[in-house]
């Protein structure tokens, strides 16, 4: 007896239109984001009240939109609004609507009132917040990367090769023989590489200062320590200081693809990858109240920056402190609590 399939027609169309409901189980989070944001006053949102123009959408509409984007993973606009294409869930949100992505760029400032609502939900306790960083893989491979050092070296060959090329077409024109090497579009494909180099260095370099302009006030401030320790007869503990230095190491890297990543350690330390350092702030329950993106490779210097991306409403609630790894909390000190 032959293998029995289920029929497989996608040509067909339907004789009834379908019930979005009937795909979206009662227990899923959207129902509970929709009857959420219901809840919220949304008449502080600015709407065009004489009707002219385009149909406005519902201001409710696009809260919650954003609410379960940014819960399921979603944070670029682009990118939800493909999802009110693909994604039943929020066709069923929409309501079968579809908002670009300028307007759902408009609606970002809204979730103070969420952080608001989930406080007195009893969803979020903000009485303290967690800052970690993870990295995100970026879309550059890191053998498009170039080091300073070899950079330079590149550099160096590029300008030998050069050189030689326009020797090349000297003799060629003197003895007016036809070269079988495209000599000019040699020099301009190497002049773009030279010039993409010189570029790659530049920015390694200015990295670097930005670098050691940051590291220089705690520099100075542990020299200070060491000469109040000196001019009380305390011998300081530990190496000599070394200022920092402007100068790109000489492994320092730059990426062609993508020029704002860099390399990081991945995973449990043991691979590097091109990538972003993600920084995100959570209450107890879970629920984000900050988030930025760093090139930084680790969290040494973020701690700092990731606590001041936090809402001025939402920090002025948190009144326990905070946590976040033992080497930034290290680094940076103590929070300074508003």
């Amino acid at each position: 007896m032959p293998a029995r399939f289920v029929n497989l027609d996608r040509q067909t169309p339907m004789f009834l239109p379908c019930d979005l409901r009937e795909w979206v189980p009662e227990d899923h989070i959207v129902h509970f984001i929709l009857d959420a944001v219901d809840q919220i006053p949304t008449a502080h949102f600015h709407v065009n009240p004489r009707g002219s123009g385009s149909e406005q959408y519902p201001p409710a509409m696009m809260l919650a939109l954003l609410i379960y984007s940014y819960i399921t993973g979603r944070f670029g606009s682009r990118t939800i609004e493909a999802a009110t294409h693909s994604d039943v869930a929020v066709r069923y949100l929409c309501a079968n609507h579809h908002p670009d992505h300028d307007s759902i760029c408009t609606f970002r400032a809204a979730f103070v009132s969420v952080l608001q609502l989930a406080q007195q939900l009893g969803l979020a306790r903000l009485g303290s917040a967690s800052v970690d960083g993870t990295k995100i893989q970026a879309n550059a491979s890191k053998h498009a990367a170039v080091s300073y050092e070899r950079a330079g070296q590149m550099l160096a060959q590029l300008e030998l090769e050069v050189k030689e090329l326009l020797e090349r077409a000297e003799r060629a024109e003197a003895q007016e023989t036809k070269d079988t090497l495209d000599i000019p579009a040699e020099l301009t494909r190497r002049e773009q590489r030279r010039a993409a180099l010189q570029r790659a260095r530049q920015v390694i370099e200015a990295r670097a200062q930005e670098l050691a302009a940051a590291k220089q006030a705690d520099y100075d401030a542990k020299v200070a320590a060491r000469q109040t320790q000196q001019a009380a007869g305390k011998k300081p503990r530990g190496q000599e200081l070394v200022p920092p230095s402007p100068q790109p190491e000489p492994g320092a890297q730059y990426n062609f693809t993508d020029p704002e990543s860099r390399i990081m350690k991945a995973g449990s330390g043991q691979h590097f990858e091109q990538a972003y350092n993600a920084q995100a702030a959570v209450d107890p329950a879970m629920i984000m109240v900050g988030e930025r993106v760093s090139d930084a490779p680790n969290d040494k210097q973020e701690l700092g920056a990731s606590v001041a991306m936090i809402s001025p409403v939402v920090k002025a609630e948190i009144q326990a402190g905070w946590t976040a790894d033992s080497t930034a909390k290290r680094r940076w000190g103590r929070w300074n609590r508003p």
